[in-house]
């Protein structure tokens, strides 16, 4: 369960993960109800025999107890053989952040330094790599690095997972995060992970999409910033940039372009998050302006 903090609770995020059954959503909801809470938004789905669901909840009654909605929701898990998780969003406070990366740094820097120059604010408890990498940068900025690496996706997820948890992450971004997360990763984390890919979506989907852009000989090129969903770069697009491909400009000189405009794109995508000025509708991203 989240960490109890002390601060007016404004929603409350519960995600409900485990084997299918019947009854789950009935009892969920049921509970929700009886604990004074107004069910804003769901999304559930199941894939493979696991059932998936969250809700926003937002809470309207003073006599509303964090003690006893988690006891609550820990009871009805237990009795179902879910996995329950509840988040709390809470006035004026700030979120918890953890950037997960591999081996490239522009957008990691690009991040760290908005957050010393105040362009963003936000707590970055650590940053997670696949390799170590970057590990002397984020020791530049005062930053725990956790190396979380194995063969065995299950495995490293988890440990990733148990890391995040402890440090009651709010957002995650994939600063070139170059591992395909599993839907039992996503499903914790709802319209949660930002993504950076290398084009301009839906056009080059998947690995190697400045050198698919390049042999197809495109003349606009750019990146996007997403959300994370269990079907691969399809996400709910929060931004893109785009740069025109100059006549026989080389393969080489379109990368460089393009990892300028990939810190440009995802900090300004964490921006928009980090100040609440996203919404989410049918798949699509609203901007408040």
């Amino acid at each position: 369960m989240s960490a109890k903090r002390s601060r007016k609770i404004s929603f409350v995020e519960l995600t409900v993960i485990g084997p299918d059954r019947t009854g789950i959503v009935a009892s969920v909801t049921k509970f929700v109800f009886n604990r004074g809470g107004n069910i804003e938004a769901v999304e559930q789905n199941v894939l493979k025999g696991i059932f998936y669901m969250t809700l926003r909840i937002s809470i309207k009654s003073k006599e509303f107890s964090k003690e006893s909605f988690e006891k609550g929701a820990s009871s009805i898990g237990k009795r179902l053989g879910m996995e329950i998780k509840i988040r709390y969003e809470q006035e004026g406070s700030l979120k918890n952040m953890a950037i997960l990366v591999t081996k490239e740094e522009n957008t990691l820097k690009a991040l760290l330094e908005a957050r010393e120059k105040g362009r963003i604010r936000v707590n970055v408890p650590l940053v997670i790599g696949t390799t170590a990498t970057l590990e002397g940068i984020v020791g530049d900025h005062g930053i725990p690095f956790h190396h979380v690496e194995s063969s065995d996706q299950e495995d490293r997820e988890t440990r990733i997972l148990q890391l995040l948890e402890t440090s009651h992450i709010d957002l995650i971004v994939l600063a070139r995060y170059m591992r395909i997360l599993s839907p039992r990763f996503i499903w914790r984390y709802p319209n949660r992970i930002i993504n950076i890919h290398p084009s301009l979506l839906p056009a080059f989907p998947g690995a190697m999409a400045y050198m698919q852009a390049f042999e197809r000989g495109v003349r606009v090129s750019g990146v996007t910033a997403h959300f994370a969903t269990v079907d691969l770069d399809q996400g709910p697009i929060i931004w893109q940039e785009s740069f025109e491909i100059r006549p026989n400009e080389s393969l080489n000189s379109i990368k460089l372009r393009g990892r300028r405009a990939e810190a440009k794109t995802l900090l300004k995508a964490v921006s928009l998050y980090l100040d609440d000025r996203i919404g989410i509708r049918w798949g699509k991203v609203s901007i408040k302006y």
